[in-house]
């Protein structure tokens, strides 16, 4: 029954992995890529999980720790480059 329960949990993270890519791909702003970016990331880290439940090795799981905490500084680092680009857009208006 787990089995079937990792394998169901890859196909969604898969799927949601490619319908995440699709949105950073297409857009239209860069707030949705920045979303579309850490979907992917969370998504990553969970793929991480099921393949250490799968495996019964422990060794994918600091790899998935590694991962969300670089994802969670690039999303850090995207919104503060698009809050300062707003910034500077609104300064320019006025």
């Amino acid at each position: 029954m787990l089995d079937y329960a990792i394998i169901l949990g890859f196909a969604l993270v898969i799927l949601g992995v490619t319908l995440a890519a699709i949105r950073l791909v297409r857009g239209p702003t860069l707030a949705d890529r920045i979303v579309a970016l850490d979907a992917m990331t969370v998504q990553l880290v969970s793929f991480g999980g099921l393949a250490a439940l799968q495996a019964a090795n422990a060794g994918f799981l600091d790899v998935a720790v590694v991962l969300a905490l670089v994802g969670f500084l690039a999303t850090v680092c995207l919104a503060r480059y698009l809050e300062r680009r707003i910034l500077l857009a609104a300064e320019d208006l006025t």
